[in-house]
């Protein structure tokens, strides 16, 4: 991306979900779909080619979720009732959200129906990869855990083109899978396996990761206390 010159600030985009030239077309593909049209809550990872779609999801009245970056913070909840229509844009970005949103707990979010994640590379069959530290799977982990996402609510991503492979992309056990793969040119619906992990795979953790994540240690926790209660 950066030797065709397509990628887009923040520059360089080595170690980060890559922004690039097309991310408004590759947005606008997905939100002219009925399945976004359906939603009422969508959540949305914080990275900046997805931006437009976090702009998109306020515009058209949905309620944003949006996690903190390496979520630190936990879950942000944004809604465009809330706000004025000359907000919707700073709202969509990092700091913007923080000024404008709310940070809710997970188990006072309203329930996801639709799901949006960035990818460094996607493969038609679903497989991604994002910044490597899986931040996407435990957001989504999360919200399984509270029961406030079901396995069979799509995800889908918004890349370029050139971030699509034929080939697959070997996976952890605590991946998930795409359902769609929308592009400044074109939408693909993914033919391989759909795969959904059943929550946080507790035994892949360290305490590193817990420490840096209040919100996963409390659950934990909470999950800790529940089963010696009973």
């Amino acid at each position: 991306m950066e030797e065709r010159n397509i990628a887009r600030f923040p520059r360089p985009v080595f170690g980060r979900i890559p922004n690039f030239i097309g991310a408004e077309e590759a947005a606008s593909r997905l939100i002219n779909t009925n399945m976004f049209r359906n939603a009422k809550v969508v959540k949305v990872n914080p990275d900046s080619p997805q931006r437009p779609v976090r702009e998109a999801v306020l515009r058209n009245g949905k309620l944003l979720v949006m996690p903190t970056p390496r979520i630190s913070k936990g879950f942000l909840l944004i809604n465009p009732r809330e706000l004025h229509p000359s907000s919707y844009e700073y709202a969509s970005t990092i700091s913007g959200a923080f000024r404008y949103g709310k940070i809710v707990e997970p188990e006072n979010l309203p329930e996801v129906d639709l799901v949006v994640v960035g990818s460094t590379v996607v493969s038609i069959y679903g497989e991604r990869l994002g910044k490597g530290e899986g931040y996407s799977e435990l957001e989504y982990g999360i919200l399984i855990e509270y029961y406030k996402l079901l396995p069979e609510v799509p995800i889908v991503t918004t890349v370029h083109d050139v971030q699509i492979v034929d080939s697959h992309i070997p996976l952890e056990p605590w991946d998930f899978t795409v359902d769609y793969i929308f592009t400044p040119t074109r939408e693909i619906k993914t033919v391989g396996e759909r795969i959904r992990p059943p929550g946080i795979l507790w035994e892949y953790l360290d305490d590193k990761k817990l420490n840096a994540i209040p919100l996963l240690k409390e659950l934990k926790l909470r999950k800790e206390l529940y089963k010696n209660r009973y």
